[in-house]
């Protein structure tokens, strides 16, 4: 335990800060898995509506700097592929039943 002013209000400081950075963490975690399972089960709709919010989260996170700028940007880019892939999928068996 500190005991000068300054240790124990840095303590104070880096609880609060270790709080904030964890929900933090853990709100953009959440956004990439629903983006994922939204792909997974081929809801494309619904993905392209999410794949906004999963944006806003990851670039306050990295403004924040809770996760680096080229990690964000890189899951950013793989989540994008992702759904680039189902729409073309779906757009490829939507010519083969017609």
């Amino acid at each position: 335990m500190p005991n000068l002013k300054t240790s124990i209000k840095d303590l104070r400081q880096n609880k609060r800060r270790n709080e904030f950075n964890n929900r933090l963490r853990k709100r953009t975690k959440r956004a990439i898995k629903k983006q994922n399972t939204l792909i997974e089960t081929e809801k494309q709709v619904e993905a392209e509506k999410n794949i906004r919010n999963v944006y806003k989260v990851l670039d306050k996170a990295a403004k924040k700097n809770v996760i680096k700028k080229g990690k964000a940007d890189r899951i950013k880019s793989r989540l994008t592929n992702n759904l680039n892939k189902l729409s073309q999928a779906n757009v490829k068996t939507s010519k083969k039943s017609s």
